[in-house]
């Protein structure tokens, strides 16, 4: 239904901060779920956070306490914000939405964007 850019991507140091932005083509508002991913290479595609239409939140156990999601309905976009990166962090991070809670914990998605780039350094 609605298209999703990933953008912000890029290098940064161990520690350093990073935030991701995903516009949508049109209004978010009635998106139930919508959530970031992430592919490193040679993993599986994992979930990294995903929040409500209401705004609830959940996060994997490896970023909790590092990554904040948000969404901004005012400008269509959903946002991570990414502290204390970790090498562990680097992949390709997508975003993705779904009517249903399960569609974003399952990964059961038709399709992907092309995704954005974090590449931690040690």
């Amino acid at each position: 239904q609605v298209q999703l850019v990933e953008s912000g991507g890029g290098s940064v140091q161990a520690g350093g901060s990073l935030r991701l932005s995903c516009a949508a083509s049109g209004s978010i508002l009635s998106i139930n779920y919508m959530g970031w991913y992430r592919q490193a290479p040679g993993k599986q595609r994992e979930l990294v956070a995903f929040i409500a239409r209401g705004g609830g939140t959940n996060y994997a156990d490896s970023v909790k306490g590092r990554f904040t999601i948000s969404r901004d309905n005012a400008k269509n976009t959903l946002n991570l914000r990414m502290n204390s990166l970790k090498p562990e962090d680097t992949a390709v991070y997508y975003c993705n939405s779904a009517v249903t809670r399960t569609t974003m914990t399952t990964l059961a998605f038709r399709s992907w964007g092309q995704g954005t780039q974090v590449t931690v350094s040690s």
